[in-house]
């Protein structure tokens, strides 16, 4: 009997020995993982940011901010045009898809049935695989000719045709984190305002929403981070022209289309080539400034159950 026992004394020793040696090593993966992650994303970024930085040697900083002209052929690398053209580009993105977005993520959340809710996630997911040149071409071939039907003296082109292309690559990233935030909340707040005497609507616009707030403001910070990173669909429909509009429906450009425009024209190393990864480095600055944002909006929390 205590042969018995001590065998098996023995046989646990020795598999919590090897329990805790895999327990090691698969810790010691992840960390090489991780750093090995951060490794390639600090290259990265040092890598374009220290190319796009020797552009000042030959162009002021000042040019490259504020100058509309960008005429590289002749020396001129103004680009804020491309910045300018982002940013108002990102915005009314994000306007449109955040509107529909948060507003699909309350009906399925707390409005529709459970099959129509699932059908739904079915055809929310199916947005995701679709290759955004596919989105950029229905966009060039339907978007394009209704907006010069609405706007007969335009071509089609412009930051209108564009936004209204990225709110629809984006509703799934919205959608899915705002309904994920929406039904998180605690039901004992939505029970409470139910005895209360509110209505449906009251207790989704008061208590619902403000309760998802920090997860509905990372799904719309993550939506605009896609957004600000799309190229294909966009070069497509926004006209591809440096110039500066106040129309959305006239061609103008951003950073990402000078960009894929103009890499392959260049040679590495000069000025006009620098110029264009001075244009990526912002975009990697800009990008990094909203995963920062998302992650000092998500600490809000959200009451769980």
């Amino acid at each position: 009997m205590e042969n018995i026992v001590g065998n098996k004394s023995i046989g646990y020793s020795r598999s919590s020995k090897s329990a805790k040696v895999n327990q090691k090593i698969m810790r010691n993966l992840c960390i090489a993982c991780g750093i090995f992650v951060a490794i390639v994303v600090f290259s990265i970024i040092g890598y374009v940011g220290n190319q796009g930085l020797k552009v000042f040697k030959d162009v002021s900083v000042l040019q490259v901010f504020t100058s509309t002209a960008w005429d590289p052929t002749n020396g001129s690398f103004g680009a804020y045009v491309f910045i300018r053209g982002t940013v108002i580009l990102t915005i009314l993105s994000v306007i449109i898809g955040g509107v529909l977005g948060v507003s699909a993520a309350i009906f399925m959340a707390k409005v529709a049935p459970s099959g129509l809710r699932n059908i739904l996630r079915y055809a929310i997911e199916l947005f995701v695989g679709i290759p955004s040149i596919v989105y950029g071409f229905i966009g060039l071939t339907i978007i394009v000719p209704l907006v010069r039907k609405v706007f007969p003296e335009s071509m089609g082109f412009g930051f209108l045709p564009a936004a209204i292309i990225l709110a629809i690559m984006i509703l799934p990233t919205i959608v899915n984190i705002s309904e994920d935030s929406i039904r998180a909340c605690d039901r004992s707040l939505e029970e409470g305002s139910y005895a209360m005497g509110a209505t449906r609507w009251q207790t989704i616009v008061k208590i619902i929403i403000p309760s998802a707030m920090p997860g509905i403001s990372s799904g719309i910070i993550l939506g605009m981070a896609r957004a600000l990173g799309e190229t294909m669909a966009v070069m497509m429909v926004l006209g591809n022209a440096p110039q500066l509009t106040n129309s959305l429906v006239t061609p103008t450009n951003a950073l990402t289309t000078g960009i894929a425009m103009d890499m392959t024209n260049t040679q590495f190393g000069s000025t006009w080539n620098n110029a264009l990864f001075m244009m990526a480095t912002l975009l990697l600055i800009i990008s990094l400034i909203l995963i920062i944002v998302v992650r000092f909006v998500s600490k809000g929390g959200i009451v769980h159950e």
